[in-house]
């Protein structure tokens, strides 16, 4: 008999230990509360994830990703949808309608129908057809909500889908509380974490969907996308929009541009992978990001042809050797030089410079080969974008920060015009950042960049821009120089930050250098004589033995 159904029957599952075991683990209901475990305080996120992650059995974490995201996803517009709808129960005598979906439209909340919202479905859960009933409520939600037609996750109804599982993650997800004002932030932090974790879990193919937070805020803090057009043509799941909102809500007070600074930006995204670019769509949704994002091969069929962006924001695939490059010879992209159909790297810089603003800036990841190659034509398309002047700063990152790669990587970063209102006299330079000692290791392979990491590598680029507020900027050995074009050309226009900004000084211990040398030699000679004779008690002990000379 399977285990948690009743004596003589074949339809209805029964609570099991499992189930308590679950909900005990969650000590916290969306709150944000932290409980000291070990050595440290662990948020509701990673209880939320132990939970799940216990659910998962032998299921693929690439499989189980989308059960458990796509659940998450239809927990939060059900939860937000609830609070509205008990809002507009209360004004009935002035005349709300709280089953009218014009309501719920017109404040940007997704409209539910009865037989999607989660109350439903958690009655519901215990229930052999469960599965079934989910995709009803996923096909029920596309359908009247046009932004989300074939984005949601509608296979919870396949055989292979333990449907006891199922109901434990629904009752699992019942315990998070995504209604009230701090909704939005608590389902974002959720599926933010369970996006790091499954692109863990899932290794190398993890790199797909997701670039690990802390990168994609060195990316936003140096460009500072306050307003315009931002632009990322290989979005995966949409960190970068995240973090631009993210960003922007962190620097609303101060900066002059108030808290209008969220609606003044207009998002725009591409993304190849079907798949991933459904988690953007529902990554995006579930903060209330308003974007433009397509499912298309921005080198094959750009959706944003015409696009000039503000920002560009972008991690495209390392060395990719399969993006069909021999099938674009001539493309008008490739205004510095025809990209290798071997290797995309140069492709995406120069489809990036292509969608720049006249004024625009561009900050992406790319393979640290990218700075110094001369294969098959690239040391010359990097040439003549350096000549151009149309670099800005290169930052040389420390290894093991992606899960897709244990490889260093670098980020570029371009602007159209170092003539414009942003820069202080830095035409014809180039800011070189060596940052691979910064980071902590998390664990025995995956390394993070620190609050302090990231505020060390976006200062010092806002201070040789001349910023305000940033401060002076001075070149520092081993970590930061500002080199001219003529410099970058002695260097035949290799752009590894390490070329540049030389050694670290070494520390002064206040000891006169005459006197350091002549104890290091007494030194020396001590240590000579007391290996002299170690050698010969050595020697004499193989004699004892009857191995001597």
């Amino acid at each position: 008999m399977p285990r948690g159904r009743r004596p003589g029957s074949n339809e209805r599952p029964i609570e099991t230990d499992a189930d308590k075991l679950m909900h005990d683990k969650l000590v916290t209901r969306g709150q944000g509360g932290k409980e000291k475990k070990g050595n440290g305080p662990i948020g509701f996120e990673a209880k939320l994830w132990a939970a799940a992650d216990a659910l998962r059995n032998n299921m693929d974490a690439a499989e189980y990703k989308h059960v458990v995201l796509g659940l998450l996803f239809l927990k939060y517009i059900s939860d937000a949808f609830e609070t509205k709808h008990a809002e507009l129960a209360g004004k009935k005598k002035e005349g709300a309608d709280p089953e009218d979906p014009d309501e719920y439209r017109a404040v940007n909340v997704f409209w539910v129908p009865p037989e999607a919202r989660w109350s439903c479905l958690k009655s519901q859960a215990p229930q052999p057809t469960i599965g079934r009933l989910v995709d009803d409520a996923m096909e029920a939600i596309e359908r009247d909500n046009p932004s989300l037609k074939s984005v949601l996750p509608k296979d919870y109804a396949r055989p292979g889908l333990d449907k006891q599982r199922l109901a434990q993650i629904i009752n699992l997800v019942s315990d998070i509380d995504m209604g009230g004002d701090r909704a939005r932030d608590n389902l974002g932090r959720v599926y933010e974490y369970f996006l790091s974790r499954f692109a863990d879990a899932e290794g190398k193919s993890g790199g797909q969907f997701y670039t690990p937070t802390h990168v994609v805020r060195v990316l936003v803090e140096m460009l500072a996308p306050y307003k315009g057009r931002v632009f990322d043509p290989c979005c995966g799941s949409g960190g970068m929009f995240v973090q631009s909102e993210k960003f922007i809500h962190a620097h609303a007070n101060g900066n002059g541009n108030g808290g209008k600074a969220k609606n003044e930006i207009s998002i725009y995204g591409e993304e190849s992978n079907y798949t991933t670019w459904r988690l953007a769509k529902m990554n995006l949704a579930i903060r209330g990001i308003d974007a433009q994002i397509a499912h298309g091969d921005s080198f094959h069929n750009d959706r944003f042809p015409d696009l000039k962006a503000d920002y560009v924001l972008a991690n495209p695939p390392f060395n990719d050797s399969d993006w069909r490059g021999e099938l674009l010879k001539g493309d008008k992209r490739w205004v510095y030089g025809q990209p290798p159909a071997g290797n995309a790297n140069f492709a995406w810089v120069q489809d990036f410079l292509w969608h720049l603003a006249p004024t625009g800036m561009a900050g992406f990841v790319l393979a640290n080969g990218s700075m110094s190659s001369n294969q098959s034509g690239e040391g010359e398309i990097r040439k003549a974008i350096v000549e151009a002047d149309l670099v800005d700063c290169m930052v040389a990152l420390p290894g093991q920060l992606f899960y897709s790669t244990q490889i260093p990587v670098c980020l570029w970063f371009l602007a159209r015009s170092k003539k414009d209102a942003r820069y202080r006299g830095r035409a014809g330079e180039t800011l070189f950042i060596d940052a691979r000692k910064l980071g902590t290791m998390t664990d025995r392979v995956h390394r993070e960049l620190t609050d302090d990491d990231i505020a060390k590598i976006a200062g010092t680029y806002h201070a040789w821009r001349g910023d305000k507020g940033a401060g002076k900027y001075e070149d520092v050995p081993g970590f930061c120089k500002s080199a001219t074009l003529a410099d970058i050309a002695k260097h035949g226009n290799v752009l590894t930050p390490g070329r540049y900004v030389g050694a670290e000084a070494a520390e002064d211990d206040g000891e006169p250098f005459d006197a350091k040398m002549k104890r290091l030699t007494a030194l020396l000679r001590e240590q000579q004589r007391e290996a002299t004779k170690l050698d010969a008690a050595i020697a004499a002990n193989f004699k004892e033995l009857g191995y001597g000379g």
